[in-house]
């Protein structure tokens, strides 16, 4: 695949926090997307998000000045995704809605197209299951704001086509990304080791051992972390921890990954972080 931003035409599946950070930046690279999700009043709010992150984007300088800005065509069909030459499914952490998606989205696209899932915990190979050609599946983990945080996580199944995974590289060089490519496991690396932290620290304030304040900033201090385990969560939100956490027991039965009574509380509360206003942290009013 080419390195050439004029190459490339983006489909996005899903316009909740991941589909709109991604869509920023690819916007913001110059690549034109097709953002799909089920219906217009999600896809109108998408549209607003997208221009609030795009704005922060450029306020921040992440995004390249010499080039045009992308176009933005959303869509409530799924159909709309044939003709893209990257699918990038960014649906919620859940399998079953995953497993919905994937195998309409395999039948829509060209063979050889990639087919990405910004899965953050579930197995590539697992997913690679459900869809007609496992060989045209990937992970690709991006953090959130995807338009801010250069690294991302790449995740190459068993069955993932070499070709199919170079051609993901070099989309993510085109939008800025510098990618590291590692193995199928349930979790890959970074939520192994993240989620679990962020479990233990909601546990430590569940037991009383230690407020969120002091929680998050032994870790800032003392470790090095630029953002504390709890605010971190509320960045990322706290039902999809949740979820991410449901599928890392689930599939390893680690204990430390069992969410605690706390987060549960909070999402059952729709206390789910900076989205809502309030997570572990307060964060005032959020704007409509």
């Amino acid at each position: 695949m080419s390195t050439d931003f004029e190459e490339h035409r983006l489909a996005i599946i899903g316009a909740g926090v991941m589909g709109t950070n991604i869509s920023t930046l690819a916007l913001g690279h110059g690549v034109p997307v097709v953002l799909v999700d089920v219906d217009e009043t999600v896809l109108d709010q998408a549209r607003r998000t997208i221009k609030q992150k795009t704005r922060h984007a450029q306020l921040m300088g992440v995004l390249p000045a010499d080039r045009p800005q992308g176009e933005l065509t959303t869509s409530i069909s799924l159909d709309d995704i044939a003709g893209a030459t990257t699918v990038i499914e960014a649906v919620t952490e859940v399998a079953e809605v995953k497993e919905k998606v994937l195998p309409w989205a395999s039948r829509v696209i060209d063979p050889g197209t990639p087919l990405i899932s910004n899965t953050s915990c579930i197995p590539i190979d697992e997913m690679a299951s459900w869809v007609g050609r496992p060989e045209d599946l990937v992970g690709v983990h991006f953090m959130n704001p995807s338009y801010m945080i250069k690294m991302v996580e790449v995740i190459r199944g068993p069955r993932t086509d070499p070709a199919v995974l170079k051609d993901v590289t070099g989309l993510l060089t085109v939008l800025g990304r510098e990618a590291l490519v590692i193995e199928d496991s349930a979790g890959f690396v970074i939520n192994r080791l993240l989620h679990p932290l962020i479990n233990t620290a909601a546990m430590l304030v569940q037991e009383g051992v230690a407020s969120v304040e002091a929680v998050d900033g032994l870790l800032e201090g003392c470790l090095g972390h630029s953002t504390g385990p709890l605010r971190t969560g509320d960045l990322i939100g706290l039902e999809n921890l949740v979820d991410s956490l449901n599928v890392l027991y689930e599939r390893r039965g680690d204990e430390s990954c069992r969410p605690c009574d706390l987060l549960l509380e909070k999402v059952r509360d729709g206390h789910l972080g900076r989205k809502t206003g309030r997570g572990f942290y307060d964060y005032g009013k959020v704007a409509s």
